[in-house]
């Protein structure tokens, strides 16, 4: 007897400890894996760095398997208040928030800040695509203006925090949204015109510190011991890399402390140069296969709801990692953005690891309906 009670509540308890997808599982571990041992090199003579990541990760699976049991009905459910709370928590950074470096990003509530914007990431792709899903049957020119109203409200709030990089963020997984429910490429070319002629509205009315980031990028050598540090010292530590690296701890900009933030926004840096031209292909292959395994889920949705936000958490994981690798590599202006599931951090492992349970929760429900 006491056997089949036990087997007996297994059977009760698989679905809700069962739910990782293992391709998807795979490729994370894999990913953390491999920022496990760049983190290791990178924060040598920075105590604690690996115990916090540990740490982080654990928080971060443990809030995948909370979302992956998640229903996508429960998602439904909570899509406007979700949003509502975001876009009131950035309101009140804007009036009360505290100020940290210049920008103002948090508010501090109890003993403890957060950064509103972060929850923007989820939050904003979420409503979208419970917006469009009331209106599948009639979506019409006015639909999408609605919903680029609401993708813009948040946006700016945040960018005028200032945080362009969480804002680029927030619109590319919010634009996937609109562009999946069925946004015409006509008004997409429209809207490109517009933003091309709009450019020199936009930058009278960036700050000077933003302004100075893309003239940088132009040319770094300009200013190279004061805003094109950053740029040149990274670009010089991913060529020198060469084909198969330097070797693991051998890095001499990351050790020698030529790389800024090398265990957070630069560890892409730190990868490139210990490992090279090999090993930079090993991991972008990692990336293609988790954004094809994020396509595979949402082409594979069970409705509109789920697809649209599985198809905006796919696009989060391919802007992380080509923002991020794209301003490291001097391509693209230098605004702050992790690279997923490589650099040191608590909030974004939380984010990412939402983000995944979304997805993990899309594929296990697929299955239970056809089941």
């Amino acid at each position: 007897m006491p056997i089949n009670e036990r087997r007996s509540l297994w059977r009760r308890m698989k679905p809700y400890l069962m739910v990782f997808d293992p391709p998807l599982m795979i490729i994370i571990t894999l990913l953390l894996g491999t920022s496990l041992v760049t983190l290791v090199s990178a924060s040598m003579g920075i105590p604690g760095k690996m115990e916090d990541q540990v740490r982080n990760i654990c928080m971060s699976f443990m809030m995948m398997w909370i979302v992956a049991n998640v229903s996508p009905q429960m998602m439904m459910r909570i899509a406007l208040p979700a949003y509502v709370m975001t876009v009131a928590l950035l309101v009140a950074v804007a009036l009360v928030g505290t100020i940290k470096l210049g920008a103002r990003r948090w508010l501090h509530i109890g003993v403890v800040d957060i950064q509103p914007s972060e929850f923007a990431k989820i939050a904003v792709p979420l409503m979208l695509a419970w917006f469009f899903q009331q209106r599948q049957g009639s979506l019409r020119w006015p639909s999408y203006a609605i919903g680029a109203a609401l993708l813009l409200v948040p946006v700016f709030l945040i960018a005028r925090q200032p945080d362009l990089g969480t804002a680029l963020l927030v619109v590319m997984a919010g634009f996937c949204v609109i562009f999946l429910a069925g946004l015409s490429w006509k008004a997409i070319f429209a809207l490109a015109v517009a933003a091309a002629a709009s450019m020199p509205v936009a930058w009278s009315m960036m700050h000077d510190y933003q302004r100075e980031r893309i003239m940088t990028l132009i040319d770094p050598t300009t200013d190279p011991l004061g805003k094109g540090f950053h740029i040149i010292q990274a670009t010089i530590a991913v060529g020198s890399g060469g084909l198969m690296g330097k070797g693991w701890k051998e890095g001499t900009q990351a050790h020698l402390e030529f790389i800024p933030e090398r265990t957070t926004d630069f560890i892409f840096a730190v990868y490139s140069e210990e490992f090279g031209l090999v090993g930079n292909l090993c991991l972008m292959l990692l990336y293609l296969l988790l954004i094809g395994r994020g396509l595979m889920i949402a082409a594979n949705a069970p409705n509109f709801f789920t697809r649209l936000l599985a198809g905006a958490v796919t696009m989060i994981f391919f802007t992380y990692a080509f923002v991020n690798m794209g301003m490291v590599s001097g391509i693209l202006p230098v605004v702050g953005v992790p690279l997923p599931f490589m650099s040191y951090g608590g909030t974004a492992l939380l984010t990412l690891g939402l983000a995944s349970g979304i997805l993990m929760s899309v594929q296990r429900h697929r299955k239970l309906v056809q089941t």
